[in-house]
Protein backbone atom coordinates (compact mmCIF):
# COMPACT_ATOMS: atom_id res chain seq x y z
CA UNK A 1 0.00 0.00 0.00
CA UNK A 2 0.89 3.50 -1.11
CA UNK A 3 1.22 6.49 1.21
CA UNK A 4 -0.55 9.73 1.06
CA UNK A 5 0.99 12.18 -1.75
CA UNK A 6 1.27 15.30 -1.12
CA UNK A 7 2.05 18.15 -3.34
CA UNK A 8 3.98 21.59 -3.31
CA UNK A 9 5.81 23.94 -5.13
CA UNK A 10 9.72 22.73 -6.37
CA UNK A 11 12.33 24.32 -4.83
CA UNK A 12 16.35 23.75 -5.34
CA UNK A 13 16.72 20.69 -2.35
CA UNK A 14 14.34 18.82 -5.02
CA UNK A 15 16.71 18.34 -7.76
CA UNK A 16 18.19 15.54 -7.28
CA UNK A 17 15.51 13.60 -6.91
CA UNK A 18 13.76 14.84 -9.80
CA UNK A 19 16.82 14.41 -11.87
CA UNK A 20 16.97 10.87 -10.85
CA UNK A 21 13.20 10.78 -11.45
CA UNK A 22 13.63 12.09 -15.08
CA UNK A 23 16.55 10.16 -15.57
CA UNK A 24 15.27 6.69 -15.24
CA UNK A 25 12.44 7.89 -17.45
CA UNK A 26 15.13 8.50 -20.40
CA UNK A 27 16.58 5.46 -19.79
CA UNK A 28 13.10 3.18 -19.95
CA UNK A 29 12.44 5.35 -23.59
CA UNK A 30 9.11 6.28 -25.36
CA UNK A 31 7.64 8.45 -23.34
CA UNK A 32 9.75 11.48 -23.23
CA UNK A 33 11.16 13.86 -26.26
CA UNK A 34 14.24 14.07 -23.46
CA UNK A 35 16.41 11.88 -24.97
CA UNK A 36 20.22 12.36 -22.67
CA UNK A 37 20.15 12.21 -19.26
CA UNK A 38 20.28 15.82 -17.51
CA UNK A 39 22.29 16.90 -14.00
CA UNK A 40 20.33 17.62 -11.05
CA UNK A 41 22.11 21.61 -12.15
CA UNK A 42 20.72 21.20 -15.81
CA UNK A 43 17.13 20.37 -14.79
CA UNK A 44 17.82 23.02 -11.91
CA UNK A 45 17.87 26.10 -15.25
CA UNK A 46 14.71 24.65 -16.80
CA UNK A 47 12.91 24.17 -13.78
CA UNK A 48 14.06 27.70 -12.16
CA UNK A 49 14.63 29.86 -14.65
CA UNK A 50 15.08 33.22 -14.37
CA UNK A 51 11.31 33.84 -15.58
CA UNK A 52 8.15 35.10 -13.51
CA UNK A 53 5.78 33.34 -15.52
CA UNK A 54 6.83 29.68 -14.73
CA UNK A 55 5.79 27.15 -11.98
CA UNK A 56 7.17 23.11 -11.53
CA UNK A 57 5.35 21.41 -8.43
CA UNK A 58 6.02 18.35 -6.81
CA UNK A 59 4.64 15.33 -5.71
CA UNK A 60 5.72 13.41 -2.70
CA UNK A 61 4.49 10.76 -0.02
CA UNK A 62 4.58 10.52 3.61
CA UNK A 63 8.56 9.20 3.50
CA UNK A 64 9.81 12.21 1.84
CA UNK A 65 9.97 10.43 -1.67
CA UNK A 66 9.58 12.75 -4.71
CA UNK A 67 6.97 10.41 -6.85
CA UNK A 68 6.50 12.87 -9.80
CA UNK A 69 7.01 16.59 -11.14
CA UNK A 70 5.25 19.03 -13.40
CA UNK A 71 6.11 22.42 -14.86
CA UNK A 72 4.72 25.22 -17.07
CA UNK A 73 6.52 27.96 -18.33
CA UNK A 74 6.44 29.74 -21.60
CA UNK A 75 7.61 28.60 -24.51
CA UNK A 76 9.18 29.41 -28.06
CA UNK A 77 6.50 28.49 -30.15
CA UNK A 78 3.34 29.72 -28.69
CA UNK A 79 1.78 33.00 -28.16
CA UNK A 80 2.00 34.58 -24.93
CA UNK A 81 -1.34 33.79 -23.57
CA UNK A 82 -0.08 30.16 -23.55
CA UNK A 83 2.07 27.90 -21.27
CA UNK A 84 3.81 24.86 -22.07
CA UNK A 85 3.37 21.52 -19.98
CA UNK A 86 5.69 18.93 -18.88
CA UNK A 87 5.10 16.06 -16.33
CA UNK A 88 6.76 13.33 -15.55
CA UNK A 89 5.70 10.54 -13.06
CA UNK A 90 8.26 7.93 -11.03
CA UNK A 91 7.88 4.77 -12.95
CA UNK A 92 5.35 2.23 -11.60
CA UNK A 93 3.63 4.85 -10.05
CA UNK A 94 1.41 5.97 -12.95
CA UNK A 95 -2.25 5.65 -12.58
CA UNK A 96 -2.47 6.27 -8.67
CA UNK A 97 -3.46 9.81 -9.11
CA UNK A 98 -0.48 11.42 -8.71
CA UNK A 99 -0.79 13.46 -11.98
CA UNK A 100 -3.91 14.66 -11.00
CA UNK A 101 -3.04 15.92 -7.39
CA UNK A 102 -0.20 17.98 -9.71
CA UNK A 103 -2.34 19.19 -12.42
CA UNK A 104 -4.93 20.36 -9.89
CA UNK A 105 -1.70 22.77 -8.28
CA UNK A 106 -0.84 23.61 -11.86
CA UNK A 107 -3.79 24.62 -13.34
CA UNK A 108 -3.70 27.03 -9.84
CA UNK A 109 -0.46 28.37 -10.84
CA UNK A 110 -1.17 28.82 -14.45
CA UNK A 111 -4.38 30.72 -13.78
CA UNK A 112 -2.32 33.31 -10.73
CA UNK A 113 0.71 33.43 -13.90
CA UNK A 114 -2.09 35.48 -16.43
CA UNK A 115 -2.16 32.25 -18.96
CA UNK A 116 -4.92 31.53 -21.06
CA UNK A 117 -4.47 27.95 -21.95
CA UNK A 118 -1.94 25.07 -21.39
CA UNK A 119 -0.01 23.45 -24.03
CA UNK A 120 1.30 20.04 -23.92
CA UNK A 121 3.36 18.60 -26.76
CA UNK A 122 3.37 14.60 -26.62
CA UNK A 123 5.00 12.30 -28.34
CA UNK A 124 2.42 9.83 -30.91
CA UNK A 125 4.05 7.36 -29.48
CA UNK A 126 3.75 7.51 -25.38
CA UNK A 127 0.05 6.55 -24.91
CA UNK A 128 0.11 7.06 -21.46
CA UNK A 129 0.89 10.84 -21.69
CA UNK A 130 -1.71 11.35 -24.42
CA UNK A 131 -4.43 9.25 -22.34
CA UNK A 132 -3.21 11.46 -19.29
CA UNK A 133 -3.49 15.07 -20.87
CA UNK A 134 -7.16 13.60 -22.18
CA UNK A 135 -8.39 12.69 -19.01
CA UNK A 136 -7.63 16.21 -17.83
CA UNK A 137 -9.71 17.54 -20.72
CA UNK A 138 -6.68 18.58 -23.39
CA UNK A 139 -7.97 18.42 -26.99
CA UNK A 140 -5.68 18.29 -29.53
CA UNK A 141 -5.19 21.13 -32.12
CA UNK A 142 -2.05 20.50 -33.95
CA UNK A 143 0.38 17.80 -34.61
CA UNK A 144 4.12 18.00 -36.07
CA UNK A 145 4.57 14.70 -38.23
CA UNK A 146 8.57 13.50 -38.36
CA UNK A 147 10.26 15.80 -35.44
CA UNK A 148 13.94 14.93 -35.14
CA UNK A 149 14.84 14.09 -31.22
CA UNK A 150 18.45 15.18 -30.13
CA UNK A 151 19.06 11.59 -30.09
CA UNK A 152 18.66 11.48 -33.93
CA UNK A 153 14.75 9.26 -33.10
CA UNK A 154 11.97 10.53 -35.51
CA UNK A 155 8.90 11.20 -33.86
CA UNK A 156 5.04 12.69 -34.30
CA UNK A 157 3.87 15.37 -31.76
CA UNK A 158 0.43 15.65 -31.09
CA UNK A 159 0.01 19.04 -29.86
CA UNK A 160 -2.87 19.53 -27.07
CA UNK A 161 -4.70 22.29 -25.32
CA UNK A 162 -6.11 23.15 -22.04
CA UNK A 163 -8.24 26.03 -21.63
CA UNK A 164 -8.33 27.92 -18.63
CA UNK A 165 -10.47 30.45 -19.17
CA UNK A 166 -14.04 29.90 -20.23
Amino acid sequence: MHSPVSVRPGSTPDLRQTAELLNEIIKIGGTTAITTPLTRDQLGEWLQANTPRSAWHVAIDDDGELLGFQWIGPWPDLPNAACDIATFVKSGRTGHGIGSKLFEATRQAALELGYDWINANIRADNEGGLTYYQSRGFRIWNRLENVTLSDGTRVDKVLTRYDLKD
